[in-house]
């Protein structure tokens, strides 16, 4: 795991270009205040073209002030969003996605039926969205529960990580019957080494914007 680090490459661009304006614009005045002073009294130089390439230099440096600025509040924001989420670190969560943690060779699951079906077919895939398990399921309506041993259809233990379950139920008359899926599982720690922080939940991560309720423990 590692933190949020200010000082990104683009950060680092912002800097350069800053730099590389400034010199830029003393070179420039330099070489203004040079012919100004060798200038033919009897016939001076146009003031405009300068004037308008001190216009220029300024839009730019705004510009690059005003991407700076962003640039500090979007740093601001990722810290203040993992400093949200270190607070969900011994935490459990809920997620309605059907997602779950297999860890240490189990993970639960349950899916909620909007009426009584014939025949409830449950279906485990992996990270990589391949079919590794199903099976039949409950066929009450409301909250049927779903243990699953980590192992595929061949009862090969397969390692802990993420896994999805889908569920397909049908009425007698063959329609389909909706259903939901949620999954709970503890917060081991916090990974910001990307963009955003994610949340370790056993061998898999999450976003922040995939837990739907946070419970005590």
């Amino acid at each position: 795991m590692t933190t949020i680090d200010p000082n990104t490459p683009a950060n680092g661009g912002q800097s350069q270009a800053a730099q590389q304006l400034a010199g830029n614009f003393n070179t420039f005045l330099t070489l203004l205040t040079t012919q100004l002073q060798n200038q033919d009294p009897l016939s001076p130089m146009d003031s405009n073209q300068f004037t308008q390439q001190l216009v220029a230099f300024s839009g730019v440096e705004q510009q690059i002030n005003t991407n700076d600025n962003l640039q500090s509040l979007i740093s601001l924001s990722l810290s203040q969003s993992a400093s949200a989420a270190v607070n969900y670190i011994g935490r459990s969560v809920v997620m309605t996605n059907g997602m779950g943690s297999l860890s240490g060779g189990t993970v639960d699951w349950t899916y909620n039926q909007a009426a009584t079906s014939a025949g409830t077919t449950l279906t485990v895939k992996n990270a990589a969205g391949q079919v590794v398990y199903s099976t039949s399921g409950g066929t009450a309506a409301g909250n049927n529960d779903f243990t699953w041993n980590g192992q595929d259809s061949n009862g090969n233990q397969l390692p802990d990580g993420q896994y999805t379950l889908s569920v397909s139920a049908t009425a007698s008359d063959g329609s389909a019957i909706t259903s939901s899926i949620a999954s709970k599982a503890l917060v081991t720690a916090v990974d910001t080494s990307g963009s955003a922080p994610q949340l370790v939940l056993g061998a898999m991560e999450i976003p922040l914007s995939d837990v739907s309720l946070v419970g005590s423990t």
